[in-house]
């Protein structure tokens, strides 16, 4: 995780860390079972559709990545593809110096060396949204049974 330069730390905070902390607090507790819609709804109603339709995108919702690629913040698509392990979407990210939403998606993948590198520079916010993130893949059970047609 060496090598980042001052512009790339600017980059990351223009990115993601410029969210105020109860911002992105509440991006994470979209993913909760009991309150998640209530804080999808206050994203989006006081002028965080993008964090919403992250959300809404790593829950699995194409329209929402569709809505985020739309609207220029395709970083975020990327994030998505990231979190499931799509390789090109991680290079992506790397290749667009998109390297904090990289770490983030190791974190989520528990790569020791993602979370160390949060905590070494101070973002244990990104270190509970990958918890967050990570709990709810966690919760998801696949039934083909279930598959709505």
């Amino acid at each position: 995780m060496s090598g980042f330069d001052f512009w790339k730390l600017c980059l990351y905070f223009y990115i993601m860390i410029n969210y105020e902390p109860k911002i992105l607090l509440a991006f994470g507790e979209t993913f909760d079972v009991e309150n998640g819609e209530e804080f999808f709804k206050w994203l989006l109603e006081n002028g965080y559709p993008e964090l919403a339709a992250l959300s809404s995108c790593i829950r699995g919702n194409l329209e929402a990545r569709d809505w985020l690629m739309k609207n220029k913040f395709t970083h975020f698509a990327a994030l998505d593809g990231a979190i499931d392990g799509k390789e090109e979407a991680y290079k992506w990210l790397k290749e667009h110096n998109f390297d904090i939403l990289a770490v983030l998606a190791d974190a989520v993948h528990k790569k020791p060396e993602a979370i160390l590198w949060l905590k070494e520079n101070n973002l244990e916010m990104f270190v509970h949204l990958a918890l967050k993130i990570r709990g709810f893949g966690e919760r998801q059970n696949f039934d083909y049974h279930k598959i709505h047609f």
